[in-house]
């Protein structure tokens, strides 16, 4: 049976995979399963290009073909902002409150029809002679406030319109239709079966 490493130590990332890739016959690993792994130094500047060293990181340590996810949002009025840096939008410690916060605050004033942005997914898989990589985005709207109290990354403040829903307020199963995660993932589910 073909064995992927998720090469994320993000476990609400983790459970997202899992779940998207439930339906496959794969054997699937995290990084759990190898807790001495290095961590990937993101130095590149795209996602694509972060998403593939990641990928090639774990699979050096492992010897496993890995799976790895480089996303964030990239919003229309800050010429593409947070992009590649939405994790440690709001410095290198920062948890999602700390990033939405900064995201408000230098979006205030914004009109809401100047409120236009896009998550964008890359997904790497790499191994012994194996180098793909898929790409997803989904288009939405920056809110101007949110409310919630669990936070997974930007999700509160991405409202999608044609659900009507911020990505905070949809099921599991709706966001797994529609999210750039998914959108990638379908890509690279077709790739993975043709390894299999």
């Amino acid at each position: 049976m073909l064995k992927i490493v998720l090469a994320t130590t993000n476990e609400k990332k983790v459970k997202e995979l899992l779940e998207l890739l439930s339906d496959l016959d794969i054997e699937i690993l995290t990084l759990k399963d190898f807790p001495n792994c290095p961590e990937t130094i993101e130095d590149g500047q795209t996602f694509s290009e972060n998403a593939l060293k990641k990928a090639r990181t774990v699979y050096s340590h492992t010897g496993l073909l890995s799976l790895a996810d480089d996303s964030g949002l990239e919003v229309d009025a800050m010429n593409g902002e947070p992009g590649i840096y939405s994790a440690r939008f709001a410095g290198d410690d920062a948890n999602d409150k700390n990033n939405n916060d900064k995201l408000l605050e230098m979006m205030l004033g914004i009109s809401s029809e100047k409120r236009t942005a896009q998550f964008n997914c890359s997904l790497a898989i790499y191994g012994d002679d194996i180098q793909y990589i898929t790409e997803g985005i989904t288009k939405g709207v920056i809110l101007e406030h949110y409310s919630q109290d669990e936070i997974f990354g930007y999700d509160p403040l991405f409202y999608y319109p044609p659900l009507s829903l911020t990505f905070n307020d949809m099921s599991r199963e709706q966001k797994n239709e529609v999210s750039h995660r998914a959108i990638a993932l379908k890509k690279m589910k077709q790739i993975i079966n043709n390894l299999i």
